[in-house]
């Protein structure tokens, strides 16, 4: 399965399909009264209930491990309808509620779709069951703000979390940076890099020493892919993260608030980015084939040791960081840059931007209560991993030790290697990896405290594991970044992160008309931003910028920036009330 970062861009916008359906009021459970949900659902009748999730990239019965828990704990099968493998898009979405029924567990995006199912009655009120419930209600107040304004409980948050919105939300390494392999800049004798485009000499010298990986076939300094590109070219929107800045559609807005700009601005770190893959690919370093490849095919290069560059842990680190590769000093670290303030997502209060909730038309929605409110509880954040966050089943991958919590010799084997070993017949066979949840969604982020333990869900966090976990690899990058035990420790002691609070801001739905010229508007964009990336000359690369400007101000870009300008201030406006609030 892909990672969480890599999740949260696959996941394709909605679109209403309920004037299709009957309108009806929303689902109830025809009871005003608390509904139990204390019963030995073990031993109730077997079902099999239809799980529509957005973030899945797994379609069919849940198997496995994880499915073997669910089944022993509720005696219920999770058929997993996923958007993502049943061709993309709104599909599978439109045509199940123009049928009148989604799904008996429902994964979907908050804001317009909630609101859409609840009006079109597609949604179950769950709100006796969420007074019977023991764990969610831990989470009350993201419970509550995320039903603001409908007359019961139909959804519940994903990713909460009890820490302060001013803390980050990833685990010891950042969403984004300049992750180089280390082995190499080492060789080079580890150069300082003042800024983005200071890279490029140290990549040409890591290349041109290394021209070939071990598999024989050439290495590039960068290797880029398409197929997440949406309003824009997507490696090209990230990079601006290494200086504070994201994106609200054409929106380039600093975490601070301090600064607002257009993407299509000359000066913009969109612009810069694909400024910077120009001039790589001037020097030799871009790879040939990225305008082709796929993602999968990229991230086999990254195992192969073809690239050298990875703006994300996710993907440099997970393809190539093995344990025999680290064992050996080789391996993806960050490399700072000194003008550097990464953007870090700060812990969602109020949850991400999907929700579970109840279908209405349900067999059974007492049970399918009884397991989301599982998914809130100790053993089921840790159970409902679905990647490295989380350390998995406790007996199986981990156990709680006397002084704190330690991967078994399986979970070591399990959660170190890449997950290919195989899981114990009783625990449900099948391989550790394949075996994981489907639903690719947490109901808790990782980094909150596991009360039986006192320690983060995120193994990654626990000392246990940091004692063990140390190879001549990270050995000699802490040595290098002044003995810092981990990335987020290296960036925050020496001021070099920039968090932005967790507001679990939902951009207001676009009128018809500013969806129908953004629509236009992101087509020539995509399409310019590739060309300028491979453009011929520094003359051809600034004759493709006039034009895309040009091009996208004739098809009303100013009047979409101006809805982006808003929402990037709206934003704003959110992280600084929920930090008021939470502190």
């Amino acid at each position: 399965m892909r990672s969480r970062k890599a999740r949260a861009m696959l996941v394709v916008p909605l679109l209403g399909a309920l004037s299709l359906a009957a309108c009806s009021p929303s689902g109830t459970t025809n009871d005003d009264e608390v509904a139990s949900l204390d019963q030995d659902w073990s031993a109730a009748e077997p079902i099999t209930i239809d799980v529509f999730d957005v973030p899945a990239n797994y379609q069919g019965i849940q198997g496995g491990w994880f499915g073997k828990i669910v089944k022993d704990k509720f005696n219920m099968e999770l058929n997993i309808l996923a958007p993502n493998v049943a061709g993309g898009g709104d599909t599978l979405y439109n045509t199940r509620v123009a049928g009148g029924e989604l799904g008996d567990l429902v994964i979907v995006g908050k804001g317009k779709q909630v609101d859409e199912l609840v009006q079109g009655g597609l949604l179950l009120d769950a709100a006796p069951y969420y007074e019977a419930m023991e764990n969610a209600p831990a989470y009350d107040p993201a419970v509550q703000k995320l039903n603001e304004g409908k007359d019961g409980i139909y959804a519940f948050p994903t990713g909460v979390s009890t820490l302060k919105p001013t803390e980050p939300s990833e685990g010891v390494d950042p969403t984004y940076g300049a992750y180089l392999r280390w082995d190499y800049y080492a060789e080079a004798g580890y150069p300082e890099i003042g800024t983005m485009e200071d890279l490029l000499p140290v990549l040409k010298e890591m290349q041109d020493a290394h021209p070939k990986a071990d598999n024989g076939k050439p290495t590039y300094g960068i290797s880029l892919f398409k197929d997440w590109d949406g309003s824009m070219m997507v490696l090209a929107a990230h990079p601006p993260a290494l200086y504070g800045y994201a994106h609200t559609g054409f929106a380039e807005a600093k975490a601070d608030g301090s600064d607002y700009r257009s993407v299509l601005d000359s000066d913009s770190g969109y612009v810069r980015a694909l400024r910077f893959y120009y001039e790589a690919n001037q020097m030799g370093l871009v790879d040939p084939e990225s305008t082709t490849q796929n993602y999968d095919t990229l991230f086999t290069k990254y195992q192969n040791g073809q690239v050298l560059l990875s703006w994300w842990p996710w993907l440099g680190q997970s393809a190539y960081n093995t344990e025999q590769n680290m064992a050996e000093g080789k391996g993806f670290e960050p490399v700072p840059l000194q003008d550097q303030k990464i953007l870090s997502a700060g812990a969602e209060v109020y949850g991400s931007g999907l929700v579970f909730g109840i279908g209405s038309k349900a067999e059974d929605p007492a049970r399918i209560a009884a397991f989301i409110d599982w998914l809130y509880s100790p053993e089921g954040v840790e159970a409902n991993s679905s990647d490295n966050a989380g350390a998995g089943p406790e007996g199986l991958t981990w156990e709680n030790g006397p002084d704190g919590p330690v991967l078994t010799d399986f979970g070591q084997e399990a959660i170190l290697e890449g997950g290919g070993v195989d899981v114990p017949a009783k625990w449900g066979g099948g391989t550790y990896k394949d075996g994981g949840s489907a639903l690719n969604v947490s109901g808790v982020l990782h980094n909150d405290v596991d009360p039986r333990t006192g320690h983060p869900y995120n193994h990654k966090f626990w000392p246990s594991y940091q004692e063990t976990a140390t190879n001549p690899l990270t050995e000699d990058w802490s040595e290098h970044m002044g003995d810092a035990p981990t990335t987020m420790d290296y960036l925050q002691s020496n001021d070099m992160l920039l968090v932005a609070p967790g507001a679990s801001f939902t951009t207001p739905t676009d009128s018809s008309e500013i969806e129908t010229l953004r629509n236009q508007v992101k087509a020539t964009i995509v399409e310019h931003s590739w060309k300028m990336a491979f453009a011929k000359d520094g003359a051809e690369f600034d004759a493709l910028l006039a034009e895309m400007q040009e091009t996208a101000n004739g098809l009303g870009y100013e009047k979409v920036l101006e809805v982006d300008l808003a929402n990037a201030r709206l934003l704003h406006d959110a992280r600084v009330a929920v930090t008021n609030e939470f502190g």
